[in-house]
């Protein structure tokens, strides 16, 4: 059996955890072994969302993702088929195109003019008779692993083992079909904001539940005692109901006064803000009147990137662009709340006094996260950093 193998076989398991009751330690926050680990246990075998299908609805349309130091290329083929390779010339190693996205009915490179169709097949090569050793068959770009789950396109650079997307959301099918992902329009282009922290802080942040009521005025308002969440193996289900409050601000009472009927939705869709957190590093976050993404993609030990973009179904009603606003009002202030706290944590994270913390019963999401992260790599169980040079021992 592989590390990996080892390491789902304990994920699945029923053992008890002995470091169940403590957080994940603050030096693997920081350290460069640690996050060179993270990159090949973790995020080369996981999925990574890219974009939606609207986003390629034509043949030669594409779409790129930068990540661990790959770029990879999603896009519709003549035959209609939606494809992903890496952006990589078989020749020189070229990057074939820039950008986040584009149309290119054929891929050129821009260096030596090879010529590769949508279908990844290497067709045209200028002076062709100079390669001896040129098979054109065995020169073509080179696949990646793609899933299409509900309209969204997913990526994985080494499909190893962890479940894909469909199958991480599989217990919450009903409930997210009825939003139509399918037929959604993104709202706009990917916002990319860079975060001077380590990808997990973002996802901790995310799935941690006793913040809200301490840090979070506005959302507290809106949603009142009603916030849950729930762990389910690979994927996390947070969701509030939005109530009337007298306290809530002009935005809060207007989103939760004017949201529209969505006729395809049920009544209690209305006023439920529903979160989905996917391993290891993606969310959704999904209302009656839009849907957002949200996917923090390592950097650095100590860096991120956040990509962000919303998704709508076409509705021209007046109330509805309003609420869409009023659900951006409320929801930036959340995130400005979020970038301080993660910040701060980031910073007490590198403090040689904090090794690891004491975990609430209450916070099964962390838990169950903590526990994937020890399983995959077992030195996070040490409480503080080892020696350099410790990945490489043993």
């Amino acid at each position: 059996m592989t590390k990996l193998d080892h390491a789902f076989a304990e994920i699945a398991g029923s053992d008890v955890d002995p470091d169940a009751d403590f957080s994940l330690p603050g030096w693997i926050y920081h350290d460069r072994e640690f996050f060179e680990l993270e990159q090949e246990r973790i995020f080369r075998p996981s999925w990574q969302i890219v974009c939606h299908v609207s986003e390629v609805a034509n043949p030669g349309d594409y779409r790129t993702l930068d990540y661990l130091g790959e770029s990879v290329i999603v896009i519709r083929g003549d035959d209609g088929q939606v494809r992903a390779f890496t952006n990589v010339c078989r020749h020189r190693a070229m990057r074939l195109v820039e950008g986040p996205s584009g149309c290119a009915r054929k891929l050129v490179c821009p260096y030596h003019a090879w010529v590769f169709e949508s279908d990844g097949r290497l067709s045209g090569v200028p002076m062709k008779s100079e390669y001896p050793a040129l098979k054109l068959e065995e020169n073509g770009l080179v696949p990646v692993a793609l899933e299409i789950w509900h309209g969204f396109v997913f990526v994985c650079l080494q499909p190893e083992g962890f479940p894909t997307p469909g199958e991480m959301m599989a217990p919450f099918e009903d409930e997210v079909a009825q939003y139509r992902f399918e037929d959604m329009r993104p709202m706009g282009d990917v916002r990319h904001r860079p975060r001077s922290v380590n990808w997990k802080n973002v996802g901790d942040n995310y799935s941690d539940n006793l913040h809200i009521p301490v840090a979070h005025d506005g959302l507290t308002r809106l949603v009142g005692k009603t916030y849950r969440i729930e762990a389910h193996g690979w994927a996390d289900r947070l969701y509030g109901d939005v109530v009337k409050n007298e306290k809530q601000n002009f935005w809060e009472k207007f989103y939760s006064a004017h949201m529209p009927r969505v006729g395809h939705l049920p009544e209690e869709a209305h006023g439920r803000w529903l979160y989905f957190k996917l391993w290891p590093n993606m969310a959704f976050d999904i209302y009656a009147d839009q849907i957002d993404f949200m996917q923090w993609l390592p950097v650095s030990p100590t860096e991120c990137l956040l990509r962000e973009v919303a998704y709508c179904l076409p509705d021209s009603r007046r109330e509805m662009k309003l609420v869409r606003y009023a659900n951006w009002r409320i929801n930036r202030v959340v995130n400005a709340e979020d970038t301080w706290l993660i910040t701060r944590v980031q910073q007490g994270m590198q403090s040689k006094t904090y090794g690891n913390g004491p975990i609430g019963k209450s916070e099964v999401c962390l838990r169950s996260f903590a526990k994937k992260i020890r399983a995959l790599i077992p030195e996070a169980r040490q409480p503080y950093q080892p020696a350099p040079g410790w990945s490489r021992r043993g």
